[in-house]
């Protein structure tokens, strides 16, 4: 019932812009449940399971504030099985992200939206027995600190979630 709660994510975005934001952070979050069990479409596979926190959950997308982590948008529910990035898909959002994109604005996000490096902003995967390029370091040094904020964003989301807290 979060996603109720708060405005839509084109909105969101405005009144991002509006406060002089010029990116956005978005991270996905798996909500631990209990009791919940989907099965999925091959023998013996949960929908609800999430490897991530090694138990029953929901996966939420969260868009936040750059300067203190506040949510500024919350996604539907999809199962915890899901990645962030195939979740972020099917929220719908991408379209909005790209307008977000277009008019200057940038989306920063952890490596768990590789798949759409080529739309949002994400910082370089090692090569496999390589190491990044000097420059590429310090790139993706700013672009983990400025992101990191949003996980503030997800502690919020969980508070609200867990124990009705707003603040």
């Amino acid at each position: 019932m979060l996603p109720l709660r708060v405005p839509d994510l084109r909105n969101a975005l405005l009144a991002a812009k509006a406060a002089g934001y010029d990116h956005v952070i978005v991270d996905g979050l798996v909500i631990e449940t209990d009791r919940v069990r989907t099965p999925g479409p091959t023998k013996d596979m949960d929908l609800q399971w999430s490897g991530k926190i090694h138990n029953h959950g929901g996966n939420v997308q969260v868009a936040s504030a750059p300067d203190d982590g506040w949510p500024l948008w919350v996604s539907g529910v999809r199962p915890g099985r899901e990645h962030d990035t195939t979740a972020l898909r099917a929220s719908g959002a991408l379209p909005v992200l790209a307008e977000w994109v277009a008019d200057g604005g940038e989306i920063l996000t952890d490596l768990g939206y590789e798949g759409l490096s080529d739309q949002i902003a994400v910082p370089s995967k090692k090569p496999k027995g390589t190491a990044l390029p000097d420059d590429q370091k310090q790139h993706d040094r700013v672009h983990n600190a400025l992101r990191a904020v949003g996980e503030r964003a997800n502690a919020l989301v969980i508070l609200h979630i867990e124990h009705g807290r707003t603040t």
